[in-house]
């Protein structure tokens, strides 16, 4: 029987995607799942009970982006053409727009598996009308507080989800984050964890910006073995004895190569693999972490995971590399307090790997560090001041800033014990890119940290110069 009124969403739906891009409105990602779903509100479950793969879905705070794509590379890779909102509109309207751009005027989906990241806050909406047969969370912190309000909220809404899936459902959780691990218990989807074994890679001191640091179950503190940022680690509550499940996918060793590269040794049900990963730091090693136990969930075999994770592009904003004019310019977004943290260590341990290699003693790294508080950053920012930007006092030659809270984020860098000699206040973007490059010596990274809306704008610059493709083209 003919589905009218999706069929009607679906051609109204795409036309205004054509309509976005024609006049220069956007890449029209989320504009065309608005109208649909006013004029069908079911097309996103009508879509997406169609792909004859199933969907799977990938949230959490941070790294979902970077995740989802890794797994959307391999899939490909295997011949599996996933039906995946790439450019990163994660909503509910950005998930059915690009359900719309799968499907044929003729209301089927041409696609055979939908991968979808999903905001933290929709994820409980998205699962309910995409029915996933596979879902990953991969941390939950603070972010965005008067967006999302605490992160015991967020994990209400995600096990309440959960709870509600069937037992042909595969559910992946981070064992190293006691939030996201808690929720496997009690489900009838079937669960699987990963983690990091690498104990080499532990903090040494109790994090500031742990969010999750007392027992679900009983409320006792928890005890940690090893603490690799925030609350993430390996733990135990004395009081319950509630523990740090055995990862079945864990990330056995790490060696991180500075600002470039990591190498990491994985063992998995029936194999293992040594991976060498063309992206830095903690961070990213997690998220491949999280795609390599997603594919093998998805019955991508090891070979092809290796293949296509070591030849892998980051996504535009996340360690992206780009030629600004002849001169080498790495995007490293930041948003909140932990994603802030790891982004600084990661800088400070590649300079403390220069100095240890090439006896380096003055401080090299080139800054622009961009902070905007529209609403899809946060309009709060004082997470600044849980995030470790001490980290950068000897490291720093000289920092730009920039975006409509630059003043906001020259106080803290001063408070963080670099001068004012060595910083620029330029709220102009545009300018303080200009700024930043003038000052970059022969040679040298200029190393970009925007908060989202400033990331955007950043590309959006970039692509005016033509340095960039724009992010819908990625």
């Amino acid at each position: 029987m003919i589905d009218l009124r999706l069929l009607l969403a679906v051609a109204v739906g795409k036309s205004a995607g054509i309509a976005s891009r024609v006049l220069r409105r956007g890449g029209g990602t989320t504009l065309p799942g608005v109208v649909a779903r006013r004029i069908d509100p079911q097309a996103l479950r009508k879509l997406a009970a169609m792909l004859p793969q199933g969907v799977a879905l990938v949230s959490g705070t941070n790294g979902k982006t970077t995740t989802t794509r890794m797994i959307a590379a391999t899939l490909a890779d295997d011949g599996r053409a996933p039906l995946h909102n790439r450019a990163g509109a994660n909503l509910i309207s950005g998930v059915t727009a690009t359900a719309l751009a799968g499907a044929s005027l003729n209301g089927r989906t041409c696609a055979r598996i939908g991968l979808f990241e999903t905001d933290e806050a929709a994820f409980p909406g998205i699962a309910a009308e995409t029915s996933p047969r596979l879902v990953v969370l991969h941390n939950l912190f603070r972010d965005q507080l008067d967006r999302y309000g605490e992160v015991d909220a967020v994990a209400k809404g995600w096990r309440s989800a959960l709870e509600r899936l069937p037992a042909t459902t595969t559910v992946l959780l981070n064992a190293d984050d006691p939030a996201v691990a808690a929720l496997g218990e009690g489900l009838s989807a079937k669960v699987r964890y990963y983690g990091l074994n690498d104990l080499r890679h532990a903090s040494g001191a109790a994090a500031q910006i742990g969010d999750a640091r007392f027992c679900r179950r009983c409320g006792a503190p928890y005890r940690y073995e090893a603490l690799f940022y925030a609350h993430v680690g390996h733990y135990r509550c004395d009081a319950c004895g509630a523990a740090r499940p055995t990862p079945d996918y864990a990330l056995e060793r790490l060696d991180l190569h500075g600002a470039e590269t990591a190498t990491l040794y994985l063992t998995f049900p029936g194999g293992a693999m040594e991976l060498h990963a063309p992206l830095p730091g903690l961070y990213n090693a997690i998220n491949a972490l999280a795609a390599v136990a997603a594919c093998r969930e998805l019955g991508v075999q090891a070979p092809r995971i290796r293949a296509t994770l070591e030849r892998f592009d980051a996504a535009f904003g996340r360690i992206e590399r780009v030629d600004a004019g002849g001169r080498p310019l790495l995007i490293a977004l930041i948003k909140n307090p932990v994603g802030a943290t790891e982004t600084i260590r990661m800088l400070t341990d590649a300079l403390n790997v220069e100095r240890s290699t090439f006896n380096v003693q003055r401080s090299t790294l080139h800054l622009l560090i961009l902070i905007n508080d529209r609403h899809a950053d946060g309009t709060d920012v004082s997470w600044l001041w849980d995030a470790e930007f001490e980290r950068l006092a000897r490291g720093v030659a000289h920092a730009t800033v920039g975006g409509t809270r630059a003043a906001d984020m020259a106080v803290r860098l001063k408070y963080a014990g670099i001068e004012p000699e060595r910083m620029t206040v330029v709220d102009d973007l545009a300018a303080a890119l200009d700024v930043a490059l003038s000052r970059l010596p022969p040679g040298a990274t200029l190393y970009a940290l925007p908060t989202y809306t400033a990331m955007l704008d950043l590309r959006a610059e970039l692509v005016r110069r033509r340095w960039a493709r724009p992010f819908w083209e990625d």
